[in-house]
């Protein structure tokens, strides 16, 4: 059977074991997800899965239950529908289900790559070897993976849809004995990744952030590149622009307020790439903004917090969204246009994995050279040119939430930093510590300049990912270093 031919003989088996009042949903996902990993550069693991889950949501006699299960089979499918029933009658009633999502037409999607979908292990290995190659000798870590997902929902109310959806990824680092740089790179086809431009900037980074030097902490001027602005998109998505957190009054976010910079634009965008068109409640999926020109427009609903705020939901229902909230996954970050110096305004995302790499220019932070090896491309080099002292920041990571409603947030650095002197990369830096505020460091006048190039970077969950520029902010607040 099909997807869609599954979901509905679901949607029926509830209506026949549960009766003509009760409502059910159902969501059918194929999932392929292939991946070749490396390490110590070379290949030690070529993994490939493939399998269906079945989702059931149903709401009876005043009561809500969830089930899941992956026996298509006539049997197993009735026995999904009989324990969630069972698991119904137990729960606590539910005076705030919102409904069934009604009839609607899906938008088209993108363009659907059947290459990618069905990639076969040696294109992938064929990536993984011009990344090591072009590492030149360093020690080279990391996986290229490719996805595809065929999903289709129905419910009693009538509704039912239908897509599909496949995506590429890159995630390489080169080491050296004391440094590492990194590549990353997301995109709707796998010929769009550029496994020797990946290897060499991380390469090339690598080399560069060699013999750092320790610095005080410190409010500091920073350009942080696309993967470091990645994990700022990613948890204004999870705590900012959810609308669980929001109801809950855990959100920063307030509708309306000019709240960020007037260089930042900030958009959901599941069907700019990699996105199915429709939520798991079947609501069509569309681009969203979230914030305009520095001014926070909406936050992400489903049909439950839709309806407590009274709105309608923006296609951003997610399993398990009664415990996590609707979360934006796709979220991309546009210029609004110049702001102060050093702003390049902004641009569509980087189409070639070539472009997502950045062109390799040894010392070019500015006039008179820099680090020997250091690879600050023509888009970032227009924001490092106009710091008279700060860092560059090229990765953040173990970041966790101190303060949800302010979004303050502790992490560190990694894969390369380096101090800038006089628009000039001057010397690699050993890791810091921060706590910074993200919403206070996009806030009104805190970014001094946006990169004209978008790049996609991947998530730990193929479907996911977070695309940005680098960014030139005013103030990050570094409040511990390697010695403590």
């Amino acid at each position: 059977m099909s997807e869609l031919e599954i979901a509905g003989q679901v949607v029926e088996l509830v209506r026949r074991l549960g009766g003509p009042d009760a409502q059910a949903e159902a969501v059918v996902t194929r999932a392929d997800l292939a991946l070749t990993r490396f390490a110590n550069s070379f290949i030690h693991q070529n993994v490939a899965e493939s399998g269906v889950e079945v989702r059931l949501r149903l709401h009876v006699g005043g009561r809500t239950a969830a089930g899941s299960g992956s026996v298509v089979t006539a049997d197993g499918l009735r026995a999904l529908v009989e324990r969630t029933l069972a698991a119904a009658r137990l729960c606590p009633p539910d005076p705030a289900w919102p409904g069934l999502a009604p009839p609607a037409p899906a938008p088209t999607a993108a363009a659907f790559d059947e290459a990618t979908a069905y990639a076969e292990p040696d294109e992938r290995a064929e990536l993984v070897r011009a990344f090591v190659a072009a590492a030149g000798g360093l020690e080279a870590a990391g996986y290229c993976r490719t996805a595809h997902r065929s999903s289709a929902f129905a419910n009693s109310a009538g509704h039912s849809a239908s897509g599909r959806a496949a995506e590429a990824a890159m995630d390489g680092i080169a080491r050296t004995g004391g440094s590492d740089g990194v590549a990353r790179f997301c995109a709707d086809r796998l010929a769009e990744v550029d496994g020797a431009a990946l290897g060499a900037r991380a390469a090339a980074k690598a080399r560069a952030a060699a013999d750092p030097v320790e610095l005080p902490p410190g409010r500091y001027e920073v350009v942080l590149e696309p993967a470091a602005v990645a994990d700022l998109l990613q948890n204004l998505s999870w705590f900012g622009f959810n609308g669980k957190r929001y109801a809950e009054r855990q959100s920063f976010a307030e509708p309306g307020a000019a709240q960020f910079d007037p260089a930042v634009t900030l958009v959901d965008d599941p069907l700019g790439g990699s996105g199915l068109p429709f939520d798991v409640e079947g609501t069509p999926r569309r681009a969203v903004t979230l914030v305009e020109a520095g001014t926070t427009r909406a936050v992400a609903h489903d049909r439950r917090t839709a309806a407590e705020a009274g709105a309608a939901s923006t296609g951003h229902a997610l399993a398990g969204a009664a415990t996590w909230g609707p979360m934006p996954r796709n979220l991309r970050l546009h210029a609004a246009g110049p702001t102060g110096a050093g702003a390049t305004g902004g641009g569509p995302a980087a189409t070639s994995g070539a472009d997502a790499a950045g062109s390799a220019v040894p010392g070019t932070a500015g006039a008179g050279g820099g680090v020997p090896g250091a690879v600050v491309d023509g888009d970032t080099a227009g924001l490092v040119g106009r710091v008279r002292r700060g860092l560059l920041v090229s990765d953040l990571w173990y970041t966790r939430v101190l303060d949800p409603k302010s979004l303050v947030v502790t992490g560190l650095t990694r894969n390369g930093v380096w101090l800038v002197e006089d628009g000039v990369v001057t010397r690699a830096v050993r890791d810091l510590r921060f706590t910074e505020s993200y919403p206070r460091a996009l806030g009104p006048g805190a970014v001094l300049g946006v990169g004209s190039r978008a790049v996609r970077q991947p998530d730990r969950t193929d479907g996911v990912w977070w695309e940005a520029p680098p960014l030139r902010l005013a103030s990050w607040n570094f409040t511990g270093g390697a010695s403590g």
